[in-house]
């Protein structure tokens, strides 16, 4: 996995890339959390995600409680097929704020 971050103003963007699974999900749930505890607006970018394992989803899902319980946006942004797929098995797709692109998320 490969995770990049940088600012669009007042959001934060992580852009993962590459495989999300249990040997990266912890370094993906530390940098989520370290921006939930800062209370930042958050857009994760996964149009490179290749695969994600259960492990990967539950580090998405504990940022989002966070997020909710700190009152700052969290939006997964561009998933990839395998993402969505996972998501929507899950019936998680029903509980992200998921936006087609980027772009969109950062409106």
């Amino acid at each position: 996995m490969i995770m990049q971050t940088s600012q669009s103003g007042a959001v934060t963007v992580v852009t993962l890339s590459g495989e999300v699974d249990l040997s990266h999900s912890p370094n993906l749930r530390k940098v989520l959390m370290d921006l939930m505890l800062d209370k930042k607006a958050v857009v994760v970018e996964l149009s490179g995600v290749s695969y994600i394992d259960s492990s990967g989803v539950a580090g998405l899902v504990e940022a989002y409680q966070m997020a909710r319980k700190n009152g700052s946006p969290f939006t997964l942004a561009a998933l990839a097929d395998p993402v969505r797929r996972v998501l929507q098995l899950a019936r998680l797709d029903r509980v992200f704020t998921i936006a087609d692109t980027l772009e969109a998320a950062l409106k």
